[in-house]
């Protein structure tokens, strides 16, 4: 899979509400919970659009991956796919949603001698009242033996009274969410 097929099939995710009730398959061998600053996060959805990528979203309990506050993702491409070129579709893709997305932003905030690479950034979209839907995201990138693994947090906020006060202490939640992912131990994929 080419990086422009699997941001492709990324952004085919992005924002999309998942199925209820959909089946919960541990493609990655990570059953969870995987504990992040905190929070202990549980298998909450999972996919697998092609043979060599798999998805697998993760949520506190009592919340889902249809609607989240909190949210892991772990995400790994197999096959020839750098991280740079993962990252230069992403952002390409964040720089053409900024046409249509008022609060679209972006910002690389490392890139390490390991090749690693953390994409911080911030969409939104309106439900079907007009609502705003406001979703803040850092993506680490980690080049694999076998390809590219990632390993994210996303933070969401529904509705336009409840978006105000998230992007109000949306620096304070960077900071510390930053920090954790960053020194993070990486999930480790078995399968």
């Amino acid at each position: 899979m080419t990086a422009a097929r699997f941001v492709s099939v990324f952004l085919a995710l992005i924002l999309m509400a998942v199925p209820a009730g959909a089946q919960v398959v541990d493609f990655l061998g990570i059953p969870g919970p995987i504990d992040l600053d905190g929070t202990s996060y549980e298998l909450a959805w999972s996919s697998r659009p092609s043979e060599n990528y798999s998805k697998q979203e993760y949520v506190p309990a009592g919340q889902s991956a249809e609607q989240y506050h909190q949210m892991l993702l772990v995400e790994r491409v197999t096959g020839d796919v750098k991280v740079i070129d993962v990252v230069k579709s992403q952002i390409e893709m964040l720089r053409e949603r900024k046409n249509t997305d008022p609060l679209a932003n972006f910002e690389i905030l490392q890139k390490n001698a390991l090749g690693e690479v953390a994409l911080d950034f911030l969409v939104s979209t309106r439900d079907p009242k007009g609502e705003y839907i406001v979703e803040w995201n850092l993506y680490r990138y980690v080049p694999t033996k076998s390809g590219v693994l990632l390993f994210a947090v996303s933070h969401r906020a529904y509705g336009n009274d409840n978006t105000k006060v998230f992007l109000g202490g949306l620096k304070q939640l960077r900071a510390g969410q930053t920090r954790a992912l960053l020194e993070a131990s990486l999930p480790e994929p078995k399968n």
